[in-house]
């Protein structure tokens, strides 16, 4: 399927370049902490080349390691002063503390967390199953929570920001995707919420949803990428 909308890579950046007094040197240094940095659609990696082009503080994570490390290495290219990564599954409910403790030793805090991973059903397991919903409401849902109730106290001392990147499917329902679709419904909802309580609390935190529409995975990095490798 080509593309019919997509609204959420640009706008992650682009909502930096809505602010007339933004400048790019305000990403300099800042310490960013980014879910699903490799694999899937190529999202989370050119985020990284973002990020990394415009001189922050890095920790990558995704579950392929090998894959992570190659993202390390162009980053690095791309002048990122510090990147470091961690290989998780956060389908594991152990997994999303022991990657924010990563963050928080590697970098001392955070600026920026980047919310980004996303999980299809693993081969063999059925799609209506109770099983594949508890694991596809784990990976695409309370893995983000978990996430965040561990970063926000950083994130509170740095009035730093929180980035959420979600799908078209958690605005608008299509068959047979009933449990992934249901994740991305209550993601919606409890960012939304939080950004409430947060501003009740003066906690001066942002938090940004940016929604990814339909597109041929194959072609996102092509379409969207606008940094090239040094040779």
């Amino acid at each position: 399927m080509k593309v019919l909308l997509l609204t959420g890579l640009g706008a992650l950046f682009s909502a930096y370049y809505w602010d007339d007094n933004f400048e790019p040197a305000r990403l300099q240094g800042a310490r960013v902490l980014l879910t699903g940095a490799a694999g899937g659609a190529g999202v989370g990696e050119e985020l990284a080349y973002h990020y990394a082009r415009l001189g922050s503080h890095l920790v990558l994570t995704a579950q392929a390691e090998a894959l992570l490390q190659k993202v390390v290495g162009n980053c690095r290219k791309l002048g990122a002063p510090k990147v470091f990564y961690i290989a998780a599954d956060m389908a594991s409910p152990e997994a999303p503390e022991r990657v924010v403790q990563f963050a928080l030793d590697k970098l001392g805090g955070l600026d920026y967390l980047v919310l980004n991973h996303l999980g299809g059903l693993p081969a063999g397991m059925q799609a209506r199953s109770a099983q594949a919903t508890h694991w596809l409401v784990q990976v695409n849902f309370l893995s983000y929570v978990q996430l965040t109730k561990l970063a926000l106290p950083s994130l509170t001392d740095s009035k730093g920001s929180l980035v959420v990147v979600s799908t078209l499917l958690g605005r608008v329902p299509v068959s047979f995707s009933t449990p992934y679709s249901a994740a991305k419904f209550a993601l919606d909802s409890f960012f939304g919420s939080l950004r409430r309580e947060l501003d009740v609390q003066d906690v001066n935190v942002a938090i940004t949803m940016c929604v990814l529409g339909l597109r041929d995975p194959a072609s996102t990095v092509e379409g969207v990428s606008p940094y090239h490798l040094p040779p």
